[in-house]
């Protein structure tokens, strides 16, 4: 439930993991022609308690910017070649 419930070595793992999902965000970011000035990472777990880590990519002008994301703006679909692009380039950083 807790990153605190982690041995040691799963809490490396974890950060391990954070890092490579920073690295897939930014390859997304690129993709979409965006800018990532900051990443957020946060292991927020109020409604579904068990331990999950969100990654975000935040740039000064996003339509939350400087505030938080949850709860903001509804969701935006992008174009099938778009999210495919978008997917192949989070599967690349990641080594997939």
């Amino acid at each position: 439930v807790e990153i605190e419930d982690l041995s040691p070595e799963g809490r490396i793992a974890l950060t391990e993991e954070i890092v490579a999902a920073g690295a897939a965000v930014r390859a997304v970011a690129q993709v979409l022609g965006l800018a990532v000035d900051k990443l957020n990472v946060g292991a927020l777990g109020n409604v579904t308690p068990q331990l999950h880590v969100h990654v975000l990519g935040r740039r000064d002008g996003d339509p939350a910017w400087p505030g938080p994301v949850w709860g903001h703006s509804a969701g935006v679909s992008y174009a099938e070649d778009v999210r495919e692009a978008a997917i192949a380039a989070a599967r690349g950083a990641l080594g997939l």
